[in-house]
């Protein structure tokens, strides 16, 4: 019996979401009286895996599996679920975690939360898990009965807590000869920012109020001043101002940071469905009435071309007097 987490990696390092993932595996791992094995796919430094919890970590082998093709990577961690006896299965709540979760607990007939935001607790054969819902208005506990469990955890819900514990590193091959794949992966084009959005702790993001890609320079001044990732909202990304994968929202990427700036966004619910889980909103408006105030921790109404330069300068000022 053991608890099964599958990491990622990005430019060669260890994702900062999964290494929530095996932390929080690690805790279920302590009342289940078992072990954390992680699985990931590719070559990395894994060293992180075992100071996050992790005591074995599996490096899947197959060549199919650089498609990219999410039915085979659900194939895959299945052999390694079932070679582990794994009870509890742990994704982070991604793109990847949205693909292959579900599709593996069809396939394992696990019970399944998607987007748990705390830590669960276990009463028998149950394990209960709480996560957000109605756009983050309320919460809801769940409580998972089947002999198989599957989780998928909300980014930035947790602290990664590091020790310095170490992990077996083993190789294990699948095999995929019966994965009858429909799909064809014909480009992948990889995205090349600085800051993994979901991963950032500090996200500054802007709307239409910004009235064109043109004037997108001042916000990626502020969020490189500021260490943080960019984004924005829906509409910005239809009308290609920006790139899709910097959307967050109910329809794009849910983010928890440290800190979010909006600046020119209103507020629609399903912008705040994906950024409501911030630790502290900065909302920059010059409508007053705009509805993302009534959400936000602190407020600013004006003109965003007048305040965002002077914030600009102001954490320029600041840094220059503290380093």
């Amino acid at each position: 019996m053991s608890v099964l987490v599958y990491t990622e990696t990005a430019k060669g390092k260890i994702k900062k979401s999964s290494l929530e993932a095996v932390n929080y595996g690690s805790r279920i791992a302590t009342q289940l009286n078992t072990s954390v094995t992680a699985v990931i796919v590719g070559d990395a430094d894994v060293a992180e895996l075992g100071k996050a919890g992790a005591k074995k970590v599996l490096k899947l082998k197959n060549d199919k599996l650089t498609s990219l093709d999410g039915m085979y990577l659900t194939a895959a961690i299945e052999q390694a679920a079932t070679a582990e006896n794994a009870t509890v299965i742990i994704f982070s709540h991604d793109f990847t975690g949205k693909e292959i979760a579900p599709r593996l607990a069809a396939k394992l007939k696990a019970g399944i939360v998607a987007g748990a935001v705390d830590n669960p607790t276990i009463s028998g054969d149950a394990l209960t898990v709480k996560k957000n819902v109605f756009s983050g208005k309320a919460t809801a506990v769940y409580a998972i009965n089947s002999a198989k469990k599957i989780i998928s955890l909300l980014p930035n819900s947790f602290p990664v807590e590091l020790t310095e514990g170490t992990a077996e590193v083993a190789d294990f091959a699948v095999n995929l000869d019966a994965v009858n794949s429909p799909i064809k992966v014909k480009e992948v084009k990889k995205v090349t920012t600085e800051l993994n959005l979901p991963d950032a702790e500090l996200v500054v993001s802007a709307g239409r109020g910004l009235k064109g890609p043109e004037n997108w320079g001042m916000v990626e001044e502020l969020a490189k001043e500021l260490g943080a990732a960019t984004a924005c909202s829906r509409p910005v990304a239809d009308m290609h101002w920006r790139p899709h994968h910097e959307h967050v929202g109910q329809t794009g990427v849910a983010i928890r940071p440290n800190l979010y700036i909006a600046i020119g966004i209103s507020g629609a619910i399903q912008h705040l469905a994906g950024v409501n889980g911030s630790k502290t909103i900065v909302v920059i408006n010059s409508d007053k009435e705009a509805p993302f105030f009534k959400s936000a921790d602190y407020g600013i109404v004006g003109d965003a071309f007048d305040i965002v330069p002077k914030l600009v300068a102001a954490v320029k000022n600041f840094k220059a007097n503290h380093n």
